[in-house]
């Protein structure tokens, strides 16, 4: 998908996305080797595109407790085992990476996918990249803007000449291999701050906005200045999608989903909470993100429809993505999840919103 779609009339994408986690199960304590988290992994992304969801997206970390260092690797293996489902970073740490090489990689797993390959390029909530590559943190801000200018003009044609303050300079210089997709779909990965809004919008490209706290109608004036400032910058915001991207389970029943997801996203988020110092998550919060106001996707499949059709009234996107497992989860928990995703929640909605896309509701 391109910001040349006409996003306005394109069918509503439902996907998943992962920070593949290498962590302790909370319940019984077993720890899977990096080798079967990955064969774990790469069958769920096989699943997901048998039931018939539309995108897979692989978060990068360098941390001990992800095994997903190397997002395109793993997206290239699954590749080779899908056939429709696009695959995507979720996201892309570009401040600390290379933007040619970036592009190379992503452009081979479009050449390997035959075309289903995404970046959605962030600055990373995580800060172990800026030392492990040599990079300062002083720098956060303009790095990410600077390398996402030269990657926006490396999709753009063969031959680029760049110059830039944190990278050597590219004087007329080739970059291959070319994608299937031209352009390669790019997106900017956008954490809630007005100025990282404004940038995916001044450089036309589709965001992917998180929201994993909070009530979803905060999150609205975002997706205004969105495509407001878009327009702005004479981009038309009728043809850019957005994503709404956030944490979620599913199970048969909405208590089966609170009951069999909540030790393993407590057990994650307070570890990253004694990091950043935040408070010890309570069952209670839990399931008040659970509730239709909330901003997590936990519940029962019809909990799950009415949630992303409340949104879709407040921010009329295009896409949305849950990432199923916050912590270690049993694999056969995920599996079913997936399934009642591709199989119960997606047909319901996509008819739904093809619905009021075809009939608006009066002014």
């Amino acid at each position: 998908m391109t910001n040349e779609t006409n996003a306005a009339n394109r069918p509503f994408e439902i996907g998943l996305y992962s920070f593949a986690e290498l962590t302790p199960d909370p319940k019984t304590g077993h720890k899977q080797s990096a080798a079967e988290r990955i064969s774990d992994l790469l069958e769920e992304i096989e699943l997901a595109d048998q039931v018939g969801l539309d995108v897979f997206g692989l978060g990068e970390h360098h941390r001990e407790d992800f095994v997903s260092s190397a997002p395109e690797v793993i997206l290239g293996a699954a590749a080779a085992r899908t056939k429709n489902i696009r695959l995507s970073s979720a996201v892309t740490v570009l401040s600390s990476d290379d933007p040619v090489r970036v592009f190379q990689r992503f452009a081979s797993l479009d050449l390997v996918s035959n075309g289903r390959a995404e970046i959605i390029a962030g600055r990373g909530s995580f800060i172990e990249s800026f030392p492990l590559f040599g990079y300062d943190l002083h720098d956060y801000d303009d790095l990410f803007s600077e390398k996402l200018d030269l990657l926006i003009k490396i999709r753009e044609g063969v031959r680029v000449t760049w110059h830039g303050e944190h990278r050597a300079a590219l004087d007329n210089l080739a970059v291959y291999p070319r994608p299937v997709q031209d352009p390669l779909p790019l997106w900017v990965g956008v954490g809630g701050t007005p100025e990282s809004v404004v940038r995916a919008a001044s450089r036309g490209l589709p965001m992917a906005l998180a929201i994993i706290g909070g009530m979803p109608e905060r999150f609205a004036p975002f997706v205004d200045l969105y495509r407001q400032a878009s327009a702005e910058y004479k981009f038309d915001p009728t043809t850019i999608p957005v994503s709404i991207n956030s944490h979620g389970f599913i199970a048969d029943t909405h208590e089966q989903a609170l009951d069999e997801s909540f030790p393993a996203v407590q057990t994650a988020m307070n570890k990253i909470g004694r990091e950043r110092g935040w408070s010890p998550m309570q069952r209670s919060q839990y399931e008040a993100s659970a509730e239709l106001r909330g901003a997590n996707f936990v519940g029962s499949p019809d909990d799950i429809i009415e949630k992303i059709l409340f949104q879709h009234s407040i921010f009329n996107h295009q896409r949305l993505l849950i990432q199923l497992s916050v912590g270690t989860m049993p694999h056969d928990k995920i599996m079913h999840a997936i399934e009642l995703l591709g199989t119960k929640v997606a047909p319901a909605v996509r008819q739904e919103i093809a619905r009021r896309i075809a009939t608006p509701a009066p002014q």
